[in-house]
C-alpha cells in the first residue's frame, strides 16, 4: 500500500464540510468514509436512517450500493480467469447453455464486463426499478435477453447493461458450482474481512438497513407532518437474478476498504489484471457532460488532477458513490438515502480536499518563509458565517485555505493563505473579490478565533452567528 501522509488530515474539518453539503441538499442521511495510508481515517454519518423514525444514522448502518455490485462481479470473474476457470474471450453461452444459438450468447465475458456487448439495459419491462414488480429471477432474466436482449451490434457502442451482469452472475454459478452470493462471500468478502457487505439484503442486514426516500414531492393539504419536507419512504426490495449487477449492500467504511484491495500493493489480483479492469475500454464523451471512462466493472474520471477509479450506485431511494486513487491509496465513499442524494458531488469534493491535504509536493505551511507546525496553523482555523453566507479557514495538510463550504467543488474561489504576523494574507491575482487584502482574525481572551474580517465584512463563528440570528428573529405579523 502506498505511504500517505495521514497526519496531514484534519478529520474535524472534513466532517464539517460533508455535513454542510448534506444540510444544503436536505438529504435525510449521508454516510461517508476516507481511507489513506492503508487505514480508514474518516468514518462518519450525518442525518437519520429514515424520516419517519428519526433514528440517527451511524457508520454501521447498511445501504443498498447497487451498481457497486459490478466491481465485485468483475473481480470474481477476474480471479476465476487468473485461475484458468474462465476466459475473457469466451462467449456467454459457454457458461449459460440456454443462450446457445442467440446473438446475446455470442457476447463475450469481456464485452459483458465492459458493457460493449450491445445487450439491452434492463429489459422491455423494467418497472421493477420503480418497485411495481419483483426484480427478475433466472427464468425472467433469460426470457428477457432471449426475446429482446439484442439491441445493437457487439462493439458498436458503450451500452450499459444490468442484464449482461445478471448473465455474468449465472456464468459464475456455472463455473464454481455454487450460488453466486455464496461464492462471493467465500472468495472475497470473508477473506477481506468485509463483514458489513453482502451480495443481497438478508435478514442480518435488514435489521440495520437504512430506508430509501423519494425526491421531494409537491406539498399537499393534510400531508402527515413526518413528510413535511416532501419526501416519501421507499420500500425495500431484493434483486433476484440481478444481484450480480445491483444487489450488494454495504457501508462506506467497507467500501473504502474494498477500494484498498484494488490499490497498488494489494495481492487480491495480479497487477496486470488489476490494470486491465481499471483501464479504459470505452470513453463516454457526450456534449454538455463530463468525460467518463469505463473499464471492466470499474468507472474512471479525473478529480483534482488525478485519474480515479470507482463506481456509482443507484437503487430506489438510495444513491451512492466510491472513488479511489490506486497509486496513492486514497479512497472515499459517500452513501445517501434519497433518490436525489448528492453522493457523487460530495465524494468528488471530499476526494479533492483529502488529495490536497496529503499532497506530497514538499510544500510547507508558510508563516513568511518559515514552516509552521500544524498546531500553530490550527489556531487560525474555524467555520464562520454572516448574513451573506459561510466561510471556512481550514488547514489542509501544511497549508491554510479560505473555503466556501457551500460550493460543491471546495476549490472554486478558494484562496490559499499565508500567515503574516497577526493576519492572514491571500495571494494577489485577478478577481472581483477583496484580492490581496489581509484577513483579520478576532480572538477571545483564551486566544480562540471567534470571527474573521474578510474584505471589511465580519463573519462570526457559525454556531454563534446562527444562535444570535435566531434570538433576534421577529415573527412576521400582518
Amino acid at each position: 500500500m502506498p505511504l500517505t501522509r495521514v497526519d496531514r488530515l484534519d478529520p474535524a474539518y472534513l466532517h464539517h464540510w460533508v455535513a454542510t453539503q448534506a444540510g444544503i441538499a436536505r438529504t435525510p442521511g449521508v454516510q461517508y468514509a476516507v481511507l489513506a495510508g492503508g487505514d480508514v481515517v474518516l468514518d462518519g454519518a450525518w442525518g437519520v436512517t429514515d424520516l419517519t423514525s428519526g433514528t440517527p444514522l451511524r457508520g454501521d448502518h447498511v445501504f443498498r450500493v447497487a451498481s457497486h455490485s459490478k466491481t465485485f462481479t468483475a473481480t470474481v470473474v477476474a480471479r476465476l480467469v487468473e485461475r484458468g476457470a474462465m476466459r475473457l474471450d469466451d462467449p456467454l453461452d459457454a457458461y449459460v447453455p440456454e443462450l446457445g444459438g442467440s446473438r446475446v450468447g455470442e457476447v463475450t465475458v469481456r464485452e459483458a464486463l465492459g458493457h460493449t456487448g450491445g445487450v439491452r439495459r434492463d429489459g422491455q419491462d423494467a418497472d421493477f426499478w420503480q418497485l411495481a414488480a419483483p426484480f427478475p429471477d433466472r427464468a425472467h432474466l433469460l426470457d428477457a435477453v432471449l426475446t429482446s436482449g439484442d439491441v445493437i451490434g457487439r462493439g458498436e457502442a458503450f451500452k450499459y447493461s444490468n442484464l449482461a451482469y445478471g448473465l455474468l452472475g449465472l456464468a459464475v454459478e456455472a463455473v464454481t458450482g455454487t450460488p453466486y452470493p455464496e461464492h462471493v462471500r467465500t472468495d472475497l468478502l470473508e477473506p477481506l474481512g468485509l463483514a458489513d457487505t453482502s451480495p443481497e439484503l438478508g435478514e442480518g442486514e435488514d435489521r440495520r438497513a437504512v430506508v430509501g426516500h423519494s425526491a421531494p414531492v409537491l406539498a399537499e393539504p393534510g400531508l402527515p407532518a413526518r413528510f413535511a419536507d416532501g419526501r416519501l419512504p421507499v420500500a425495500a426490495a431484493t434483486t433476484g437474478a440481478l444481484a450480480a449487477a445491483t444487489g450488494f449492500c454495504s457501508t462506506a467504511r467497507d467500501l473504502v476498504r474494498w477500494a484498498a484491495a484494488h490499490c497498488d500493493g494489494s495481492d487480491l489480483l495480479t497487477p496486470a489484471m488489476r490494470r486491465l479492469l481499471h483501464r479504459a475500454e470505452s470513453v463516454v464523451d457526450l456534449p454538455g457532460a463530463p468525460r467518463r471512462e469505463y473499464g471492466l466493472g470499474f468507472e474512471a474520471r479525473e478529480i483534482a488532477g488525478r485519474r480515479v477509479v470507482g463506481h456509482s450506485g443507484g437503487f430506489p431511494g438510495q444513491i451512492t458513490r466510491t472513488w479511489f486513487d490506486p497509486e496513492r491509496g486514497i479512497a472515499v465513499a459517500v452513501l445517501t438515502n434519497a433518490i436525489d442524494g448528492p453522493a457523487d458531488q460530495i465524494a468528488a469534493g471530499l476526494f479533492s480536499l483529502v488529495s490536497k491535504a496529503v499532497a506530497d509536493d514538499g510544500g510547507a505551511a508558510r508563516g513568511g518563509d518559515a514552516a509552521v507546525a500544524h498546531g500553530d496553523l490550527d489556531r487560525w482555523t474555524g467555520c464562520f458565517a454572516n448574513l451573506w453566507g459561510m466561510v471556512d479557514v481550514a488547514r489542509l495538510g501544511d497549508r491554510l485555505w479560505l473555503i466556501d463550504p457551500r460550493k460543491a467543488d471546495p476549490f472554486v474561489g478558494a484562496e490559499e493563505l499565508t500567515v503574516e504576523g497577526p493576519v492572514l494574507r491571500p495571494a494577489v491575482h485577478d478577481g472581483f473579490g477583496p484580492v490581496g487584502e489581509a484577513i483579520e482574525v478576532l480572538r477571545d481572551d483564551a486566544g480562540e478565533a471567534v470571527a474573521v474580517v474578510v474584505g471589511g465584512m465580519t463573519s462570526w463563528r457559525a454556531a454563534d452567528y446562527e444562535r444570535e440570528r435566531r434570538a433576534q428573529a421577529v415573527p412576521l405579523t400582518r
